[in-house]
């Protein structure tokens, strides 16, 4: 045997007792002869570095220092799901999708929500290439040497598989280790860590990845990502992944109605109490991926998934304090200050009241005692007031009537649900809450520059708006607190960097009320510049699909502002791209303008998203359901029978993807 196959096989080998440990539970050799077999090897690779591989076993062990963490963006999105509480809401649910497919046969599988960290692994030629955090669903961090280090993590499948893919789970501390490190904090005299979940989600970003290799991480995996046609469905996919090493669960089950996703439900609610780490509900799939791809997505989530939320733990406590907090818009959010108390692994002090209308509907008062939960287990909410333990003399609530920031008098118009502060260029909060969105990853994504900073700079009259990044200098940001000459450099470098983001996420920036990624995105493809949008009126704005007259208004209002109006110039000024580049035109016509269109079934010359994409590059819109509006059927293979039907029915033309293809060239 030479050396090159020597260190192969202990290379299998030592893979393969990790499956056994990490992944099945079930130990095939004692914790000392694994270290031996792993020194042998470490030795041999240290003799023979010819035969150097990253996805080792020996490279498991950690001790890189990562000092920033690479930003990524994800090859495919990693969309957030809706959320469910109740039989009524999935019931709703199964009605939509099933109106989309067009039949009640549907399978679905369940699986418990796991409470961790997002993440997504990518495997290429086999071998696993890098990790990103799930970040804003459009980007993240990579935490690859961090993640090499969860040994329940194949580096290289056991088996056949798909070649190139991605793995999306969630990174847990069980609740066992967890306890185990809080017992040698306290020991050491350290304050013991929250909950596990917030654990697991800061150890991937911690420096020194030796550190990582330290706490007991795990990765429980729920979904392959792949281009590649192998498995029809999502549970085949992921028993093939558990088959070659992937550790999946073994409690997710196929269902073939709500009623037996409900019984799921109510046991897993019963016994997760009795798992090894913390889980929040369960998320019920379509199973078929052809159905998947038939339902396709919102603009936040997938129409073929839902979460559905266990009963959030409660606690009473007694509200100190009504404050209002004033967001970048001015719009004015109560916040209830109270008698701090532990709710699902964290302290709560603090809790939204969401507007006047919440604080009437509950009649809630200052010394109540009220029941606290977790809205989906993350965002403190107040659900009611005991009103047994009122005192006699208490006063009901008078909302805020002016600004708590600059003392302007508060406005409500109809249809709002909040009240807000008009002062928009002179109230505080609102200056630093739109530099700071207009800054954030979605938007400008400005590197070096964050929020305490925005608000520094502001505080020490160097800004007042987000044109005024533009203008400062590195000498003028060093004197600032926290402020070195490469940090300040650095911050210079990302506001110049900025100038190349493209249109529709600049649009985005500017803080237009009510524009948000989706709606950018329409409007800059539609009027290509920020001077055609600043020059439409109300009846071209409404014209343009999905942009209603709420959101039409509040255009006009931002473009008859005077001070928009100069913040705009300025911003043309210096080089900010406020139009579509010549690039991204490339390829758009107008071949379809005004017609839908319905893409059902499976293709071969050009995936469903690529279809898509074609679509809209050339004008047209993509329905997810047929109706009198539509104009063609694009039909691939097994078209859903009763979508082929209804087409019929309303003689909507129905083209084949090559009939497709020819009407766009």
């Amino acid at each position: 045997m030479t050396i090159e196959q020597k260190i192969q096989e202990l290379r299998e080998e030592l893979r393969q007792h990790n499956h056994n440990y990490y992944v099945l539970d079930n130990a095939t050799i004692s914790d000392y002869e694994f270290d031996m077999k792993l020194k042998e090897l470490e030795k041999l690779e240290e003799e023979n570095p010819q035969f150097f591989d990253a996805n080792s076993p020996t490279q498991r062990v950690g001790g890189d220092i990562t000092k920033n963490f690479e930003t990524i963006v994800h090859k495919n999105r990693m969309y957030s799901l809706d959320n469910s509480y109740s039989k009524e809401d999935l019931l709703d649910w199964e009605k939509r999708i099933q109106k989309i497919l067009g039949t009640t046969d549907i399978e679905y599988t369940c699986e418990l929500k796991y409470d961790g960290a997002s993440i997504n692994l990518t495997y290429e030629n086999g071998a696993f290439l890098r990790a990103v955090t799930r970040g804003d669903g459009f980007q993240g961090d990579e935490v690859t040497t961090n993640i090499r280090t969860i040994k329940s993590i194949p580096l290289v499948p056991n088996g056949d598989f798909v070649s190139d893919f991605e793995m999306r789970g969630e990174i847990i501390l069980p609740i066992e280790g967890f306890n185990k490190m809080n017992e040698e904090r306290v020991a050491n005299g350290e304050e013991p860590y929250r909950n596990p979940r917030n654990t697991a989600s800061g150890s991937l970003k911690l420096q020194d990845s030796g550190e990582v290799a330290k706490r007991p991480l795990d990765c429980l995996l729920y979904q392959v990502v792949t281009n590649e046609r192998k498995y029809a469905s999502h549970y085949e996919s992921l028993e093939a992944a558990r088959s070659v090493g992937f550790k999946v669960p073994k409690t997710i089950e196929l269902k073939k109605s709500i009623e037996e996703v409900l019984a799921f439900v109510n046991e897993w609610d019963e016994k997760r109490h009795d798992l090894p780490y913390e889980t929040d509900g369960v998320v019920i799939k379509v199973n078929s991926f052809q159905q998947q791809d038939e339902l396709g997505y919102t603009s936040k989530a997938p129409r073929w998934a839902i979460a559905y939320k266990f009963k959030a733990e409660q606690v009473s406590t007694v509200l100190n304090e009504i404050t209002y907090q004033v967001g970048r818009t001015g719009a004015i959010t109560p916040v209830a200050n109270l008698e701090p108390v532990h709710l699902a692994g964290t302290v709560v002090k603090r809790a939204s009241l969401h507007n006047a209308d919440q604080i009437e509907k509950l009649d809630i008062r200052l010394g109540d005692t009220v029941f606290v939960e977790k809205g989906g287990e993350i965002i403190p909410k107040i659900i009611k007031v005991d009103l047994t333990k009122r005192s006699n003399d208490s006063q009901p609530t008078v909302y805020a009537t002016d600004c708590p920031e600059c003392d302007t008098e508060l406005i409500r118009t109809e249809g709002d649900a909040k009240h807000y502060c008009p002062n928009e260029f002179g109230c505080a909060p609102q200056i630093t809450g739109r530099i700071q969105h207009f800054i954030s990853r979605k938007a400008m994504d400005i590197d070096g520059l964050g929020g305490e900073t925005v608000d520094l700079l502001r505080k020490e009259g160097l800004i007042q708006n987000y044109a005024d990044l533009y203008e400062l200098k590195v000498d003028q940001v060093i004197p600032l607190e926290r402020m070195a000459e490469k940090s300040a450099q650095n911050m210079i470098n990302g506001i110049e960097k900025s100038k190349e983001i493209p249109f529709e996420k600049v649009l985005y920036a500017l803080g237009i009320r009510f524009v948000g990624e989706t709606v950018a995105k329409k409007l800059a493809k539609h009027f290509k510049s920020i001077d055609n949008l600043m020059a439409a009126d109300f009846e071209t704005l409404v014209a343009v699909d999905e942009i209603g007259d709420r959101i039409a208004q509040s255009i006009i209002d931002f473009s008859n502002d005077l001070g928009n109006i100069q913040l705009v110039d300025r911003l043309k000024s210096y080089g900010v791209q406020l139009e579509i580049s010549a690039e991204s035109l490339e390829g758009q016509t107008d071949k379809l303008a005004g017609k839908v269109f319905v893409v059902s079934g499976v293709f071969h010359q050009m995936s469903r998203n690529e279809l898509k994409k074609a679509i809209e590059d050339n004008g047209g819109k993509v329905s997810s359901s047929i109706s009198k509006k539509t104009g063609y059927v694009v039909a691939g293979d097994n078209m859903g029978p009763s979508k082929l039907e209804k087409a019929q029915n309303l003689e909507i033309p129905i083209i084949s993807e090559q009939d497709f293809i020819d009407m766009i060239n």
